[in-house]
């Protein structure tokens, strides 16, 4: 019988020194915690940029959307996916060059005058009878999901992140730059 108490004191300094250790790991774990926040705090956050306010609404990037998937329809709307894909990435890497507006729907309608002639950047546009409406809704409807995937998403193709120009195959413009695909019936430069 004198074993029973000191087996309970044994049980109560077994739970005392649980109870310590316990404590004392819950407060290194805080002091861990805390010193990893403060490291986030110091090196992570440090690198995010600030978020810049753009002004883009939704009905300008729903212009840009139309003007874009217009472009595709009359210019490629009987290529291939890669083909339309193409054409909307010439279109947007023009309103990203040096040298063209900075707006696609302004670089689709833009028209130059060369040797007193208008000239059009996108020759369907220079077609009145192009501009009045679209007859086959199957084509502009493929037309503007090619349009949101390159310009919302940033889908590319890899052999045309330079390329500014393109031409049809059955067009020679004896043209002094470098050529770097030929998809569908176009061919493409940069």
């Amino acid at each position: 019988m004198s074993d029973l108490p000191m087996e309970g004191s044994r049980s109560s300094s077994l739970k005392f020194i649980s109870l310590v250790v316990g404590s004392i790991l819950s407060i290194l774990g805080l002091v861990l915690c805390a010193k990893m926040l403060s490291w986030v705090i110091d090196n992570k956050t440090a690198s995010i940029q600030p978020m810049v306010q753009t002004e883009i609404t939704a009905q300008y990037r729903q212009r840009q959307l139309t003007c874009l998937a217009r472009n595709i329809y009359y210019e490629a709307g009987n290529e291939p996916f890669e083909g339309k894909v193409a054409v909307a990435q010439v279109t947007i890497n023009r309103a990203l060059a040096a040298g063209f507006p900075d707006d696609i729907c302004k670089v689709i309608y833009q028209k130059n005058v060369i040797y007193e002639r208008v000239v059009c950047q996108f020759s369907w546009y220079c077609d009145r009878v192009a501009q009045s409406r679209i007859i086959h809704s199957e084509i502009y409807n493929e037309s503007m999901e090619v349009a949101k995937k390159v310009l919302l998403e940033g889908f590319k193709l890899p052999a045309l992140t330079q390329a500014l120009y393109y031409h049809a195959d059955y067009v020679k413009p004896n043209w002094n730059r470098t050529r770097v695909a030929k998809i569908g019936r176009h061919i493409f430069y940069q």
